[in-house]
């Protein structure tokens, strides 16, 4: 007897579960009730039966294989093909006894009664509704042959198992698909977040190491200008694998924009670190205040505003992973602001970080008083494989259940406000 196998996910440590495996529990309970149902009733009905003693035979037997068989109706491996045939054999068996156990046909209810049911979902359960179509079939044709003359409430007792074990077989069917196309859909999405992952470190380490080469090579001139080059087009290569987008063409690639600034050390860093060694919770007003630094020239040359921490009094510890990548987002942040924001009157931009703890949720805002982002360009820098916003600041957000949002007025400076919803006492992201 073909079987349709479930696939199973785990849902803890050490335990497996398969969609049907609740259908197995009840279907357990099923047989042990519906047994008991049967020997009452033939009890009640004993002195009614001409031949009693097959029906004390029958049920006999039927007692100890319920019992004997209950591990063998508690998972589909367990379940076996010769199980179920043998199960539909004791059916068919007690069904076609009745009349010999009844010769006057004075009770109405065969021996095995509602039993019988129980191995037909059996089948429908373990190898979906056509098989079950066929069980409830076989028990059907041994229902009327014992009825004799096709009554009607026979005919409607067979009707109702047919309907209900081929419903059975196929929710199942239907349940499993569902579940196989989850876990698929589960596996893509991990693979899509280890790729954003992966897309980010490159972004903030060698995407901007290549940006840079091209950029001073082609500054240079002569020898390193070809090098810049190079440089320029392997950086074009990087961006379409990371991103997924097939690259435009060869050549070197158009001056970074908004969200492509490099790193600094310190900032991305923090997230990737070994975790191995690492406290479960880290206050991230700390991280911030390393984030903040100082005013200074950064790695590549270029000038660096002052940047101002304010946040609460107190610790705002999480757990060491979480508070590590939103110091990375923010991070991130700043580095936009460093590289790509003057302020005023043209000196480096200066640069905010707001830090708010708040009962539901986590506020971390950073604010400059450059010229603003034009309207459009995050999106148009993204299409274009620029994804140092997208990746960097708001696929961190995302992957902490967070979010980040950009508010830009040309000529007032640029907001970047992330928020962290606050994970409660015991819960498990």
């Amino acid at each position: 007897m073909g079987a349709v196998r479930a696939p199973e996910r785990r849902a803890g440590p050490g335990q497996v579960i398969s969609v049907e495996q609740p259908l197995w529990r009840a279907l357990t309970g099923y047989r042990v009730v519906t047994l008991g149902y049967a020997v009452a009733l033939f009890a009640l009905g004993y002195g009614d039966y001409g031949r009693p003693l097959i029906g004390v035979g029958y049920l006999a037997l039927l007692t100890v294989w319920t019992l004997l068989t209950l591990r063998r109706v508690t998972s589909a491996d367990r379940c076996t093909a010769r199980f179920l045939a043998l199960d539909l054999t004791m059916a068919v068996g007690g069904i076609l006894l009745s009349s010999l156990a009844d010769p006057a046909n004075r009770v109405g209810p065969t021996l095995p009664s509602i039993w019988v049911a129980g191995a037909v979902i059996a089948v429908a359960i373990k190898s979906g509704w056509r098989w079950a179509a066929f069980a409830s079939a076989l028990v059907g044709v041994a229902n009327l042959v014992e009825d004799g003359h096709f009554s009607r409430s026979a005919l409607h007792n067979v009707l109702l198992v047919c309907v209900a074990s081929i419903a059975i077989g196929y929710v199942v069917e239907v349940a499993r698909a569902s579940e196989r196309t989850l876990a698929r859909a589960l596996r893509i999405e991990a693979a899509n977040r280890e790729r954003e992952r992966l897309a980010r470190d490159i972004h903030d380490s060698v995407l901007q190491v290549l940006a840079m080469v091209q950029r001073r090579g082609t500054a240079i001139g002569g020898e390193a200008a070809e090098l810049g080059r190079l440089a320029g087009e392997q950086e074009v290569a990087l961006r379409a694998l990371v991103t997924g987008r097939p690259p435009d063409g060869a050549g070197p690639p158009p001056p970074p924009e908004a969200g492509d600034a490099p790193a600094e050390r310190g900032s991305g860093s923090a997230e990737g670190a070994d975790a191995a060694d690492d406290p479960d919770e880290l206050d991230l007003g700390v991280l911030l205040t390393l984030a903040a630094g100082g005013p200074g020239r950064e790695a590549d040359g270029g000038p660096r505003g002052p940047v101002t921490y304010a946040g609460p009094g107190c610790p705002v510890p999480l757990p060491a992973a979480t508070a590590r990548t939103v110091a990375a987002a923010v991070g991130a942040a700043l580095d936009n602001v460093r590289r790509h924001a003057t302020g005023p009157s043209g000196e480096p931009a200066a640069a905010w970080i707001l830090l708010e703890d708040e009962p539901e949720e986590i506020t971390v805002t950073v604010r400059d008083d450059g010229p603003g982002i034009p309207e459009g360009r995050l999106a148009a820098a993204e299409a274009e494989g620029r994804m140092g916003a997208a990746l960097s600041i708001r696929g961190r957000m995302t992957e902490l259940g967070g979010s980040a949002r950009w508010i830009s007025v040309p000529g007032q400076g640029t907001e970047v406000e992330l928020r962290l919803p606050r994970q409660r006492k015991g819960a498990r992201r």
